[in-house]
């Protein structure tokens, strides 16, 4: 098998980030590259529908690289701007002028470029560190945050994949 043919997590270490971060990077990689595969199999008239009530495929990749922003700002040990609020907020609605697949996965793809900028400058040491969440302040750790917002990631581009099927047929 060549490494597009296995999952990112068989393929082994990824040079430059910290070994125990591993699991992130893997995860960030295959939604990437899970992504891109969306975006040629994705009918335009497919992204914002909402089969049965379900959310939309163009909400799914949205709140994907929202929810990555977020948790990754959280993890910096920053407080949400109000950019990401506002964001937040309208991740559902296709708006006036929706946006493409193509447009909504590239703008994901710049956010996880960021996160992994943000990844290779994390060191070990700093993995315990204590985060608080939101205006409650909820506890979290950077390494807590970093794994869910991965697997929250992995979570959506399951859900806006198997939407994709469903509209299909």
């Amino acid at each position: 098998m060549t490494a597009n043919q296995t999952e990112a997590w068989q393929r082994g270490l990824v040079a430059g980030f910290e070994p125990l971060l591993m699991p992130v990077v893997h995860s960030l990689i295959q939604a990437r590259e899970d992504l891109e595969q969306l975006v040629s199999q994705v009918l335009p008239d497919h992204v914002w529908q909402r089969p049965g009530g379900a959310a939309s495929i163009g909400f799914h990749v949205r709140h994907t690289g929202g929810a990555l922003d977020r948790l990754f700002t959280y993890a910096r040990g920053e407080s949400l701007s109000e950019a990401q609020r506002a964001a937040l907020k309208v991740e559902g609605e296709a708006g006036d002028s929706p946006e493409t697949i193509g447009a909504l996965v590239a703008d994901v793809n710049q956010i996880i470029d960021r996160a992994f900028d943000q990844l290779r400058a994390t060191p070990a040491s700093a993995l315990l560190d204590e985060r608080k969440v939101g205006r409650a302040q909820l506890p979290a750790t950077v390494l807590g945050l970093l794994f869910h917002a991965a697997e929250h990631c992995t979570r959506h581009v399951g859900q806006a994949i198997t939407t994709s099927r469903v509209l299909r047929g």
